[in-house]
């Protein structure tokens, strides 16, 4: 059973998340601050994260750095705070989606279900038990994208990307050269309609940059005033 984890020191909010997910089908565990949601994530397998920001003993961020240290789990942050600096130092730090509070729960489900799809999309063996290795690869110069087995090498050496950092990546790599525009990457990443949300992909390749550029190979480009693109290093 898919199993999510809810980290909120409000156990009346954490409770309320909880009564969802459970009417959704899903196994719901609940922690009441950052260190004990990391000894829940030790305990058992996690499929998924949603993740307060303000907590005591270890905040969101602190926990979702050293989740990210270890797991490319998803992780959907929740935060009191509205402004755009804040939401971006969330993603920056390796959130897949951000939230703010007050929420309806509602959305917060489809949210929850959206990046749940995306993940079994990208592994196919989440959903169907499959341990085979179906070896299907995108190679482009020094880079390597695995869709099936959710693998990223750069020069032999791996990468480990969120769901959503590996998707993005993903969708451009697909098309070497060509430029995509902030809008276009976010309707075909997250599939919904864009209104935007400039701030989200900018962090979010940002954070992919950091990642694969850190052996010294440019894969990324900006194109000033029009978008991203991805270009082979040999």
């Amino acid at each position: 059973m898919t199993a999510i984890l809810v980290v909120d020191d409000d156990r009346e909010i954490a409770n309320l998340i909880r009564i969802y997910i459970i009417n959704e089908g899903y196994e719901c565990v609940l922690a009441y601050d950052g260190l004990e949601a990391l000894q829940r994530i030790e305990e058992k397998p996690i499929d998924l994260v949603i993740l307060d920001v303000m907590m005591p003993k270890l905040d969101g961020l602190g926990v979702t750095r050293v989740i990210r240290e270890r797991h490319a789990t998803p992780i959907l942050m929740l935060s009191a705070k509205t402004e755009d600096m804040d939401k971006i130092m969330g993603l920056m730090t390796g959130a897949d989606d951000y939230m703010a509070k007050p929420f309806n729960p509602l959305e917060l489900m489809a949210r929850v279900k959206s990046l749940l799809r995306r993940t079994y999309q990208l592994n196919p063996r989440l959903a169907e038990g499959d341990v085979g290795n179906i070896n299907k690869v995108i190679s482009l110069g020094k880079l390597e994208v695995n869709r099936d087995l959710h693998t990223v090498k750069v020069d032999h050496q791996a990468i480990h990307l969120t769901s959503i950092e590996f998707e993005i990546l993903y969708t451009m790599v697909r098309y070497p050269g060509r430029v995509f525009r902030a809008e276009d990457l976010y309707e075909l990443v997250w599939k919904e309609t864009f209104q935007g949300a400039h701030n989200t992909i900018a962090a979010h390749i940002s954070k992919l940059r950091d990642k694969l550029h850190k052996q010294g190979y440019m894969f990324i480009h900006t194109v000033w005033g029009v978008g991203y693109k991805v270009e082979a290093v040999e």
